[in-house]
C-alpha cells in the first residue's frame, strides 16, 4: 500500500503585502514534488517528481504552470504576482 497526500499552504508576509503559497506533494511520507508562487512553477524534491514536475509545467494553458494534481493554483505566473483567495488543504 501506498499513502499519497498533498498540502497546500499561504505564508503572510507584513501582514498581507506579499503571500506565498506552496503546494506540496508527499508519497509514503516523502515530499516529492512541490509548486511554489515565488518559482511560479513545480519543482522536483526528488527523482520521484521530476517527471511529474515536467508534466505538471508543460500544462502552459492552466495558469500556475498546471492544475494536474491538486486543482487550479493561486499563482499569476504571467505577471510573478499571486492572488489568494482562499487557501486549504
Amino acid at each position: 500500500h501506498f499513502l499519497e497526500y498533498s498540502t497546500s499552504e499561504c505564508h503572510f508576509f507584513n501582514g498581507t503585502e506579499r503571500v506565498r503559497f506552496l503546494d506540496r506533494y508527499f508519497h509514503n511520507g516523502e515530499e516529492f514534488v512541490r509548486f511554489d508562487s515565488d518559482w511560479g512553477e513545480y519543482r522536483a524534491v526528488t527523482e520521484l517528481g521530476r517527471r511529474v514536475a515536467e508534466q505538471l509545467n508543460g500544462q502552459k494553458d492552466i495558469p500556475g504552470a498546471g492544475a494536474g494534481l491538486g486543482g487550479p493554483r493561486t499563482a499569476d505566473t504571467t505577471t510573478g504576482s499571486v492572488r489568494v483567495s482562499l487557501c486549504s488543504g
